[in-house]
């Protein structure tokens, strides 16, 4: 039995709002253009370039398996960048964010009746990065 169609997309959703990105402007924004545009540097190009923004983004908590934490990553900070029509997004650094896990015990009662509980959270690690959205003029696409 397969879950109803729409299960996936409800799922995706959820994820997808668990990452963030943020930007602060060092120069005027262009006008946005389309995600696949943007390409992703290790290091400064060969040309000359234009620094639009500072950008941190960072994957969510239920973010799990590192292919997935690093292709949501790279994608928000793709996404963030071509909101501002940069063209590049060239990574200064990257990194692992620790996150919270432990446990809790709970007793409560009232009357005769008492009950209590353990719960275990585990969470994955978050990834976290820091770019500079850039314009390269001389780009494919530029």
């Amino acid at each position: 039995m397969s879950p109803p169609p729409f299960v996936p997309v409800v799922l995706a959703a959820l994820l997808a709002g668990c990452a963030s990105a943020s930007h602060v402007m060092i120069s005027d924004p262009r006008p946005p253009i389309a995600v696949e545009q943007v390409r992703i540097y290790v290091q400064p190009p060969q040309t000359r370039y234009v620094e639009i923004a500072l950008l941190d983004a960072s994957t969510g908590e239920f973010t799990y398996g590192a292919q997935n934490r690093d292709n949501t990553l790279m994608n928000r900070l793709r996404a963030e960048a071509a909101k501002l029509g940069a063209n590049g997004v060239l990574l200064q650094e990257r990194g692992q964010v620790p996150s919270g896990s432990g446990v809790g015990i709970g007793v409560g009662g009232g009357g005769r009746h008492v009950g209590g509980g353990v719960s275990v959270g585990i969470n994955a690690p978050k990834e976290r990065a820091r770019a500079v959205a850039i314009w390269v003029p001389d780009a494919p696409g530029g």
